[in-house]
C-alpha cells in the first residue's frame, strides 16, 4: 500500500480518539473487588451510621448472620475486627461525629428500691389476711393482689428486669411478639390455690370457697407466692451482674465462638445464683407462715419465671410465650381430667393425676410442669443468650 493511502494511527491526546484494549481493561476497576468493606458498609449504612462503638457494629453484623468464616472473606480474622475497621472507616468517613462509647451499666437506687416494692407488699397483704376473717379478708386478699401486681409491673418496666432491646441493631431472631401475662398469673395462682384445690377435687369436693388460711376445706399456700415476690430483687441483681460481665466479655472477645464459651459457664452460674436466693427464701417464708414445705414446686415456678423473663429483657419473646402457656396448659388439664373424670364412662381420665399424687403429693403436677418448661428455657437460653448481638448496647436516647 502506498504511504498516501495509509490511514494516519489514532493520536491517543486527539478528542474520539480510541483506546487500545489493553489500556482500557487496565484503567476499568474491578467491580466490587477492589474494597469489599466499603460494599459491605455500604450494605449496613444505617447500622454503621448510628453505632456508637465497634461492639454495636459486631453484634449487629452477627445478628445478620455474618460469622467468623463470612470475615474472612473481607480480609479479617473474625467479625470483631471486621466491626473495628467498620467503626474506624465511619469515624474518619462520616459527616457528623459519633457519640461517646456507652458506660457499663450502673446500679441505680430508682430501679433498686423498686425491684423491692414487689416483696414488702406481698408480705403486707398476707400478714393482713392472717389477721382478718369473712367479707375482710376477701377485700384485705383483693386490694393486697392489685397492689403486687402493679408494684411488679413497675418493677419490669426500669432497670434490668425491663426491655431494652428496641433499639438494637439487626434482626431479633424469635422476637416475635408474646404475651406472657395471662399464663404468669394462672402459674402463680396455681401455686397459691391449685394445691388444695386438686387434693379436694380428687376427694370429691371441693364443697365451698378458699377461706383464705391453710387449714380450712380448700387449703392456700402462701409462702411460694411470698417467696416468688421477695425474689424479685435477686432477680433484677442477678440480671444486671449478668449484663454487666456479659458487656465486659464482648469487649474482651475476638470471635464469637470464643464469646459464646465465655458467657454459656456466666449464664449458668447466674441461674444458679438465682436458686441459691430463692431457696432461701423459700425456706424463710415457709417457717415464718408455718406451712408445709413446697421446695421442687416453687424452684421450678421460680426458675421458669426467671429465666422467660432474661429472654424477654434481649429481646426474644416467642419461647418464653409458647413455653409458659404450655406449662400453664398442662396444670389446667390436670384439673380438667380430675372433674371430667366424674362423668359416666370417663372414670379412667383421672387415673394419671391420682397416680401421680398418690405416689407424691398434689405439688409434683406443678413441679414437673413448670421443671420441664424451665428445662427447656434454659437450653434455649444457652443458644440465644451466648451471641454477641443479644447483648448489643442500646443506642442512647437523645
Amino acid at each position: 500500500m502506498a504511504p498516501e493511502n495509509r490511514k494516519p494511527a489514532a493520536d491517543p491526546q486527539m478528542p474520539g480518539a480510541r483506546e487500545p484494549a489493553a489500556d482500557r481493561k487496565a484503567s476499568t476497576p474491578r467491580r466490587g473487588a477492589a474494597d469489599p468493606v466499603k460494599a459491605l458498609m455500604h450494605r449496613h449504612r444505617k447500622l454503621c451510621e448510628r453505632a456508637v462503638d465497634s461492639l454495636e457494629i459486631a453484634a449487629g453484623l452477627e445478628a445478620h448472620g455474618i460469622t467468623d468464616r463470612t470475615a474472612a472473606r473481607f480480609r479479617h480474622r473474625d467479625v470483631f475486627s471486621l466491626a473495628e475497621e467498620m467503626y474506624a472507616r465511619v469515624s474518619r468517613d462520616g459527616d457528623t461525629p459519633l457519640s461517646a462509647p456507652p458506660v457499663t451499666p450502673r446500679v441505680r437506687a430508682g430501679w433498686a428500691l423498686m425491684t423491692l416494692l414487689p416483696g414488702v407488699l406481698c408480705a403486707v397483704a398476707v400478714t393482713a389476711v392472717h389477721l382478718t376473717q369473712g367479707q375482710s379478708r376477701l377485700l384485705a386478699a383483693a386490694a393486697g393482689a392489685l397492689a403486687v401486681a402493679l408494684a411488679l409491673r413497675a418493677a419490669l418496666r426500669r432497670g434490668p428486669l425491663s426491655r431494652t432491646d428496641a433499639d438494637r441493631p439487626g434482626p431479633r431472631p424469635g422476637a416475635a411478639r408474646g404475651r406472657t401475662t395471662p399464663w404468669t398469673v394462672w402459674l402463680v395462682a396455681y401455686s397459691l390455690l391449685g394445691n388444695g384445690l386438686l387434693d379436694n377435687a380428687l376427694a370429691g369436693g371441693p364443697d365451698g370457697l378458699p377461706t383464705g388460711t391453710a387449714d380450712g376445706p380448700w387449703p392456700l399456700t402462701a409462702a411460694p407466692v411470698l417467696a416468688l415476690a421477695l425474689a424479685c430483687a435477686p432477680a433484677a441483681w442477678t440480671a444486671h451482674l449478668f449484663t454487666v460481665r456479659t458487656r465486659r466479655r464482648l469487649g474482651g472477645s475476638r470471635g464469637l465462638e470464643d464469646f459464646a464459651a465465655a458467657v454459656r459457664p456466666l449464664l449458668l452460674g447466674t441461674f444458679a445464683l438465682f436458686l441459691g436466693a430463692l431457696a432461701g427464701l423459700l425456706t424463710l417464708c415457709t417457717a415464718v407462715l408455718d406451712e408445709p414445705p413446697a421446695l421442687a414446686q416453687a424452684l421450678a415456678l421460680g426458675s421458669l419465671l426467671f429465666l422467660a423473663r432474661l429472654l424477654t429483657t434481649h429481646g426474644f419473646t416467642y419461647a418464653p410465650a409458647v413455653v409458659l402457656t404450655a406449662a400453664a396448659m398442662v396444670e389446667a388439664a390436670a384439673l380438667a381430667t380430675v372433674f371430667a373424670s366424674r362423668l359416666p364412662g370417663l372414670g379412667s381420665l383421672a387415673t394419671p393425676v391420682e397416680t401421680l399424687v398418690a405416689t407424691w403429693d398434689a405439688g409434683s403436677v406443678p413441679a414437673l410442669a413448670c421443671g420441664a418448661a424451665a428445662l427447656t428455657l434454659l437450653v434455649h437460653a444457652t443458644r440465644k443468650l451466648t451471641r454477641a448481638s443479644a447483648h448489643a448496647p442500646p443506642e442512647p436516647a437523645p
